[in-house]
């Protein structure tokens, strides 16, 4: 039960949001819907989904979709302009008086929105799901100055949040790069979180052709070309299948490729699918591969574990924070096809190897539930209030 006094109207701003598909978006969303069924009132700013403004409650949360556009390099992303996105985040401020403002994003939604409620004078909350490297790929920007526009970013990132009063990450890696790159040094890490409840681990049979799944964007960070490579690695003799599941902008590069690596029998690429079927391929796969080397978390990672599913991942990033070598899954080295095959191997060829890793997936995974994260951020919107009574804010 909240205390008096407790934040009850939080007003969450994100660069993207549901329908989008991309794991800040979900985080946003799952955020947002979690609060509601806790008693708070919550409002979402964000990008609108169909381009005009919109103004509609899902869930019991009122989403102010502000004017939105097609981002010319990304199908998927749509961005708002500057001077259009200050003016309607200061007019949502104006009418829903929130007691805290949660942004996911410095980008212009998030800085509109740190901006404006750091004039008025209201608690600030900022979450980071960006890596700056993922993003420089899509600007209209030469490759040579990628590594620049880079560096610039993840500063101008810091400049935003420097005004918020707690910053989070999704995990210890997560926090330490906004301290490198950022120069924010208070930030704690509170996971993304997952609804477990969700995912079935009813006992795998030991089927003949086993399947290794991989979900996600299908860019360059997520290295699935190395994926598709280990898996034409794999002898004959032992029986398995490959399973892709997403779109993006090498999925016809990488399509190419498995058919030119001789694995293009053993491998589907299924593009999109809607939530009900990506359950479904959950509970119908084996063994789930992260080979991403820019991951803050992984919501994918999670689900995969909360499916029970045993993890074959690189050893990058925020990777090594859900994945125990030899106990739920297996690190590799990026880059290192070879050793990538081996480990996917291991588990192909050993059904006791993969229920035992599955199990212990399951059991690692429950650190991340959803009420514990939503747990911690009740406790940050209290803390942001109270830095806010103290005599600096006054």
């Amino acid at each position: 039960m909240n205390l008096p006094g407790t934040p009850r109207t939080i007003l969450i701003g994100a660069d993207t949001y549901p329908p989008a598909v991309n794991g800040a978006a979900r985080f946003a969303g799952s955020l947002a819907t979690g609060l509601a069924r806790r008693g708070y009132e919550v409002h979402v700013v964000a990008p609108s989904p169909v381009g005009r403004p919109v103004r509609e409650e899902l869930d019991g949360v009122v989403l102010h979709g502000l004017r939105s556009h097609r981002y010319p390099s990304h199908d998927n992303l749509r961005i708002c302009a500057p001077w259009e996105t200050r003016r309607g985040v200061a007019e949502i401020l104006d009418e829903v008086r929130p007691d805290v403002v949660h942004t996911n994003g410095s980008f212009i939604v998030g800085r509109a929105l740190v901006d404006a409620a750091h004039r008025l004078d209201l608690p600030v909350v900022a979450t980071n799901h960006l890596m700056p490297e993922n993003l420089v790929g899509y600007l209209l920007v030469p490759g040579t100055m990628h590594r620049t526009v880079g560096r610039w970013l993840w500063q101008d990132i810091g400049r935003v949040y420097a005004k918020a009063d707690v910053v989070t990450a999704p995990t210890p890696r997560a926090v330490d790069l906004l301290a490198q790159h950022a120069g924010l040094s208070h930030a704690v890490p509170v996971s993304n979180g997952i609804d477990t409840d969700r995912f079935t681990t009813s006992p795998r049979e030991d089927r003949a052709e086993p399947t290794v799944l991989f979900v996600g964007r299908l860019d360059q960070e997520k290295r699935v070309d190395e994926l598709i490579r280990a898996f034409a690695l794999l002898p004959d003799s032992l029986p398995g299948r490959l399973e892709i599941v997403g779109t993006g902008t090498r999925a016809d590069e990488w399509s190419a490729l498995a058919a030119s690596s001789g694995a293009a029998g053993r491998v589907r690429f299924r593009g999109f699918v809607p939530d009900d079927d990506l359950l479904t391929a959950y509970r119908d796969a084996d063994v789930f591969c992260m080979p991403g080397v820019a991951e803050l978390q992984s919501l994918v990672t999670l689900e995969a574990m909360a499916s029970g599913l045993p993890v074959v991942a690189a050893d990058a990033m925020a990777l090594p924070h859900l994945v125990r070598p030899g106990v739920n899954g297996w690190l590799y080295t990026p880059g290192d096809v070879r050793e990538l095959a081996n480990r996917l191997g291991d588990l192909l060829g050993d059904a006791d190897l993969r229920h035992r890793m599955g199990s212990a997936s399951r059991e690692l995974v429950e650190a991340h539930a959803v009420d514990g994260t939503l747990d911690a951020f009740e406790g940050i919107y209290d803390k942001a209030r109270a830095m806010h009574r103290t005599p600096a804010h006054a």
